[in-house]
């Protein structure tokens, strides 16, 4: 199995899959995660070893382009309508997610008060690229989707905070009593993680805006955007930065610093359908689908009361912020999916805590096969209901 035969079997499939199981109202994106899985190592083994190990790469540019249509939905007017409830929602939804997996772990399981903190802290991440995904496929537009695409744009950063500070709270329970200036030295890593994202998207956005006139056409400012946005993504890798954060903050300055931004985003959908499908699909054929079987009493709750920790905050965010009625009664299904960043910082944890990193890794790995092939449906349920959807 050479690379080249794999792409095209990727695209093919990929493309099959999704148009038998919309006819049974599958999502695309479970379809293709579906897919991943049956032509991955696991199954058909039809997925070349060098395309899996290039996976990481793929997830790179995909999710640096959504980050950059993402910001797309903090210009000046958009926010000036939904970010109140943006900002409650958020917060809320992150910090429900973290508290009610932290009380479960801790006065049901009876887990120590450090291995709490860290499964809570976890659980408040969300993984945007599903979310968008379904999204674009139904065409969804509103304020709900509005409300929906910018609170999943920003809840990373609030991960990173609650993380940075379980984390910290965690080793001072475990470690010497330095529990103080390892909790600020943790927390201000974090707040510099956030920031240095920030100056390095904004900078990005203001060189993209002023060479922005030496695009003339249409394929020169398609080459020109990804150009930015790979110099983006390359930098923030480099300086150990959040890709996500960085194409967030590169999306959300440009559309405020320029009348003709929306030219840079529209461009891009020319071509990303093909790049979605890809990270997709090699999404689930990376995923071992045999931890399922290690889904013990432990992960049984922890994806219970996520999913009622982010359903409870994101509602309660709506009230407080005097949302519409559907926000307040549906939006938290559209924060079920979970990947990327949670991978990422429990892999921080299991290397902090070796003798008990197994089980949390383990714990948000088979979490995670679950929640991206059942969240796109959660995300659908809620834009149906929220009467947002458009032709498909």
């Amino acid at each position: 199995m050479n690379v080249v035969l794999s792409l095209g079997i990727i695209l093919l499939t990929g493309l099959l899959a999704a148009k038998l199981l919309h006819r049974i109202k599958f999502p695309a994106v479970t379809a293709y995660i579906l897919m991943g899985v049956l032509i991955g190592p696991t199954i058909l083994n039809l997925v070349s070893r060098e395309i899996l190990n290039a996976s990481g790469l793929i997830s790179n540019v995909v999710l640096g382009v959504i980050a950059f249509g993402l910001g797309q939905n903090f210009s000046r007017e958009n926010f000036s309508k939904i970010g109140k409830s943006v900002l409650w929602i958020s917060v809320l939804e992150a910090t429900g997610a973290w508290l009610s997996v932290f009380f479960v772990f801790l006065f049901l399981l009876r887990q120590p008060l450090y291995l709490s903190l860290l499964f809570g802290a976890i659980a408040s991440a969300t993984a945007p690229a599903a979310t968008v995904m379904v999204v674009r496929e139904c065409r969804a537009k509103g304020i709900f989707t509005n409300t929906l695409l910018g609170v999943v744009a920003i809840d990373d950063a609030w991960c990173l905070i609650i993380f940075a500070f379980s984390l910290a709270v965690a080793k001072a329970l475990i470690g010497p009593l330095t529990g103080n200036l390892l909790l600020l030295r943790v927390l201000l890593g974090s707040l510099l993680h956030i920031g240095g994202a920030f100056l390095l998207g904004a900078g990005i956005a203001v060189m993209l805006m002023i060479f922005s006139r030496y695009a003339r056409t249409e394929t020169d400012l398609l080459i020109y955007t990804l150009g930015f946005i790979l110099f983006g993504i390359g930098i923030a890798i480099y300086f150990h930065l959040s890709v996500l954060l960085t194409n967030i903050f590169l999306g959300a300055v440009l559309v405020n610093i320029g009348k003709r931004s929306f030219r840079f985003f529209d461009i891009l959908r020319t071509v990303d359908s093909p790049l979605y499908l890809c990270f997709f699909v090699l999404a689930g054929a990376n995923l071992n689908v045999t931890l399922l079987g290690k889904l013990g009493l432990i992960g049984i709750f922890y994806f219970l009361f996520r999913i009622i920790g982010k359903l409870g905050g994101a509602s309660l965010g709506g009230y407080f912020s005097k949302s519409i009625d559907s926000v307040r009664k549906y939006l938290g299904f559209g924060l079920i999916p979970q990947a990327g960043v949670a991978l990422g910082v429990a892999l921080i944890a299991e290397a902090e805590f070796p003798h008990l990193g197994g089980i949390i890794f383990t714990t948000i790995a088979t979490t995670t096969i679950i929640y991206e092939l059942i969240g796109p449906f959660g995300t659908k349920f809620a834009l149906s209901r929220a009467g947002e959807i458009g032709d498909e």
